[in-house]
């Protein structure tokens, strides 16, 4: 059986645990929401994925790990010539080695005004 994480960031109102955890096994989904309020910031990509990455990272945190356990990461955009912005901002955060990732551009996202989202899988150390 695996645990829902409790990462400070504000629970989804559907039925969905934002961070799971099995032993030394974390997998996680993130979207640009405030963590405070839940609510989808607006903005440009870089914005955007600059929060998202942010809400990766305390929830990793949360699990007991670093950005450097982060192992995959699965990125679905919703434009193609998001990718320049979204990696510039991805550099930020990681480093080489970088996670194995997959992105992907989707016709949308659930909530209106959502330009990222993503899933990551990380192994503690």
């Amino acid at each position: 059986m695996f645990e829902a994480v409790e990462t400070g960031i504000a629970k989804s109102k559907g039925p969905i645990s934002g961070t799971v955890k099995r032993g030394n096994l974390v997998i996680t989904a993130q979207i640009p929401k405030d963590p405070e309020t839940g609510a989808v910031i607006g903005g440009d990509i870089e914005t955007q994925t600059r929060r998202t990455l942010s809400n990766l990272k305390m929830a990793v945190e949360a699990a007991g790990g670093t950005l450097a356990d982060v192992m995959l990461c699965q990125i679905y955009l919703v434009e193609p010539g998001d990718a320049a912005g979204m990696n510039a901002v991805y550099r930020e955060f990681f480093q080489e080695p970088y996670p194995c990732r997959a992105t992907v551009v989707v016709k949308e996202l659930l909530a209106p005004g959502m330009r990222i989202e993503l899933i990551a899988t990380a192994q503690l150390g």
